[in-house]
């Protein structure tokens, strides 16, 4: 890839030793000659990203989360360094990264475009989300009545406490612990995982890419939550229908030259693979 001449640096600074390492990372990249600005802020300011060759995001998955959506757009590939728990897409580690960075600058990485979901809930609102959309009653302790169609055919109605419309790099987050199937990044689908749904046989259902999903509120005198990302909430009206589908756009993810998904799956969900005698 080509070498990075201009940085955005995005730190959490709640995140325990992230501005220590940001500081590390930009003395390096100092040394090599890069340009760069840095934020504390997430998510990003609108523009932000633009005219830069990369941005790297320090925290935790939340963190990235908070400027994907400006990294799509300005089509600005991510380094996610990792100082959060999990860390499945801020895949560089905080004791591998210091030693990474230089090599990383000189253009020795390959870049993941993932997908990304694109929910309308009326005219003129809409959003994206890399992970996933949650959609649930405003009342936590609620359960809804929703009405899903695929192209305009009936998939099925559902009681339920939500629904879960999940992107290929979103089916580890929520997804996983609704009871939804893991997707490899480069599959073209959205998954809609049912929560709790009231009838044993509702089970998650893989959608193709050009699909165009519509959602209804069949509840009584009950508004809905749409949540992106687990960070931002969309308007919903009484009797407006949500619609999601796979964007155009793609979030450009740096990783190492070596990455390997299965084994980031396995070393992250700690799959052993070890047969019992």
């Amino acid at each position: 890839m080509k070498p990075i001449r201009k940085l955005a640096f995005v730190v959490n600074e709640e995140k325990s030793g992230a501005p220590e390492l940001a500081s590390t990372l930009i003395t390096v990249a100092k040394k090599s000659g890069v340009k760069y600005k840095q934020t504390k802020r997430f998510p990003v300011p609108k523009g932000y990203l633009e005219g830069f060759d990369a941005c790297c995001v320090i925290g935790g998955d939340g963190t990235l989360l908070g400027v994907a959506r400006e990294a799509a757009r300005a089509n600005v590939p991510i380094i996610g360094v990792n100082r959060g728990s999990l860390g499945f897409l801020t895949t560089f580690s905080a004791e591998e990264s210091p030693a990474l960075f230089a090599d990383l600058l000189s253009g020795n990485f390959t870049i993941d475009h993932r997908a990304m979901l694109d929910c309308s809930t009326g005219p003129g609102t809409h959003d994206l989300a890399l992970n996933d959309v949650l959609i649930k009653d405003q009342i936590n302790s609620r359960i809804v009545h929703l009405e899903v169609f695929a192209d305009n055919e009936l998939v099925t109605r559902y009681t339920c406490d939500g629904l879960i419309f999940s992107s290929p790099t979103g089916s580890t987050a929520y997804n996983l612990s609704a009871g939804g199937p893991l997707i490899h990044p480069d599959a073209a689908v959205i998954s809609m995982t049912p929560i709790c749904p009231h009838t044993l046989s509702n089970r998650a259902i893989i959608f193709q890419e050009k699909v165009k999903l519509r959602v209804h509120n069949r509840t009584d005198n009950s508004r809905l939550l749409v949540a992106m990302d687990g960070q931002r909430n969309l308007k919903v009206g009484m009797d407006s229908p949500i619609e999601i589908t796979i964007s155009k756009l793609r979030l450009p993810l740096v990783q190492r030259a070596d990455y390997s998904h299965f084994s980031v799956v396995r070393t992250k969900l700690k799959w052993t693979g070890g047969l019992v005698d």
